[in-house]
């Protein structure tokens, strides 16, 4: 490993199927008024939301609520939130639910004790937080983004149909602790299963894919994504099988925990691609990033050739005898596309409603990083978008 980093990573995390519990442990080591976070209200028809509030209850706890938080949380519905927390005077965020009630909690917990506007500080100006933040804590629902165990957070503006994340640095953005109940993974919809699986697979990908030194770090990631593989081909015929959704829930959190990013240089292009789709069509975020994917590693496989071919004898088994290092690349990339298409993701962005003629808007918003094997140039995004039309 040729990099140099720090790691530190402070969230607690209880895991299995009694977890819920162990909030009885962590509610008594923060004060009276709790702000409980959650969306559209499937936590109050499978049961969560009443077994969260018994305990809550139990626990002297003061509670407001901040409900109907969508899957692709808007500016306005961050700032409905940071007004209910400051009136309030939250002691805790709650998250109760997927990745993006858990990312929405984190910003409203960073810009309740700030004054400035949380757009234009995190994701315009990309600053850090400087005021005082509220502790947060998740009892995770859905998975994919990784959020319970992560500092990043995703926004979109409606007005300006831009969805930004943002990786903020500070530890105190962590949640202090999250739950991990497989079983609260059960009644997902099939298409937010598979939606999540691939957003977990990207988020490994786009660590895995970048750098060429003989890193620790890819040979975790080839392992994580083995055992996606193995147990999303078991949740996608059996979706209520638990040994494979713990197993996918667990990947879920390594994914994206950072521990997988140390000592390299990360891509996220597919992220800023599918981001700004998202943010256009408001599409579920884990097909936006299917949607364009396979694309953008079509053209930037000959920048990482040796890479790709890592990832077709490693992860896919591709027999590489008597192939040159391209012809083995290519198979991996087939081998990719035939398992998105087993899982039944979307393959392309006109299944969202974009046409050609809107690509230019969303080239407009498509935020273009650098540390991946190629910087794209704005005619390179737009190709990308047309080939995956």
């Amino acid at each position: 490993m040729l990099g140099n980093f720090t790691y530190c990573n402070p969230t607690k995390l209880y895991f299995g199927d009694d977890s819920l519990k162990y909030l009885n442990d962590e509610l008594p080591k923060y004060g009276k008024n709790i702000v409980l976070v959650y969306g559209g209200g499937s936590i109050k028809k499978n049961g969560i939301y009443d077994e969260v509030i018994e305990i809550l209850k139990k626990n002297g706890k003061n509670v407001a609520e901040i409900a109907g938080v969508m899957p692709n949380p808007t500016l306005a519905k961050l700032y409905e939130g940071i007004e209910i927390a400051r009136a309030h005077k939250a002691d805790l965020i709650l998250a109760v639910g997927g990745g993006s009630v858990c990312d929405y909690s984190k910003v409203v917990a960073m810009s309740v004790n700030c004054d400035e506007d949380p757009w234009e500080k995190y994701y315009i100006r990309f600053e850090q937080p400087e005021c005082r933040i509220i502790p947060v804590g998740c009892v995770l629902t859905m998975v994919g983004t990784g959020s319970e165990m992560n500092a990043g957070s995703v926004i979109t503006n409606e007005k300006t149909k831009q969805k930004i994340g943002h990786a903020f640095l500070s530890e105190e953005i962590m949640p202090r602790f999250a739950v991990l109940n497989p079983k609260y993974t059960l009644t997902l919809p099939h298409y937010q299963m598979i939606a999540g699986i691939y957003d977990i697979f990207s988020h490994i990908c786009e660590q895995y894919f970048s750098g060429e030194d003989d890193n620790t770090s890819d040979y975790i990631s080839e392992g994580l994504m083995h055992s996606l593989i193995h147990s999303s081909r078991i949740a996608n015929k059996d979706p209520q099988n638990y040994e494979a959704r713990s197993n996918i829930m667990w990947t879920a959190t390594w994914a994206l925990n950072t521990l997988v990013a140390k000592g390299k240089s990360t891509d996220w292009m597919v992220h800023m691609l599918g981001q700004a789709v998202g943010g256009y069509t408001n599409a579920t975020h884990g097909m936006t990033l299917s949607a364009v994917s396979l694309a953008y590693y079509r053209h930037i496989m000959p920048y990482g050739l040796q890479k790709f071919k890592r990832f077709a004898v490693n992860v896919w088994n591709v027999n590489p005898e008597g192939k040159t290092d391209e012809q083995i690349a290519k198979e991996g990339l087939k081998a990719l596309e035939s398992w998105m298409n087993e899982l039944g993701l979307v393959m392309n962005i006109s299944e969202f409603g974009v046409t050609e003629a809107e690509l230019e808007d969303i080239a407009d918003v498509t935020i273009i990083l650098t540390d991946g094997y190629k910087t794209l140039s704005r005619k390179e995004v737009i190709e990308i978008y047309k080939e995956s039309l």
